[in-house]
């Protein structure tokens, strides 16, 4: 299994959604993030954080909202937005780090 650390180092754009399942504004990201995985394809990569099987991480990366989004780039945060957003306002952000 992949550890989040080395996940981030990637050159490639990855973007993190830290979420709760019990977050209704989390519920609606997933198909958002479905959409945008399908337009960005092998350019980016999505993963996905659960909040609440995750403490440590969100603590270290001062999640005090859901959803909180963030882009990460050789271990780098380059972009972070909480609430939910649009798979087309993703897609601009991340190909910003193409």
């Amino acid at each position: 299994m992949e550890k989040f650390g080395d996940i981030i180092k990637s050159e490639k754009p990855v973007l993190v959604d830290f979420f709760a399942t019990w977050c209704g504004p989390c519920k609606m990201m997933h198909p958002i993030l479905e959409e945008l995985s399908g337009k960005v394809g092998e350019k980016a990569r999505i993963l996905k954080v659960d909040i609440d099987k995750n403490e440590e991480l969100a603590a270290l990366y001062r999640v005090q909202s859901v959803p909180t989004l963030m882009v990460f780039q050789n271990g780098e945060i380059k972009w972070r937005a909480s609430g939910v957003h649009s798979a087309a306002d993703l897609e601009k952000e991340l190909e910003k780090y193409y």
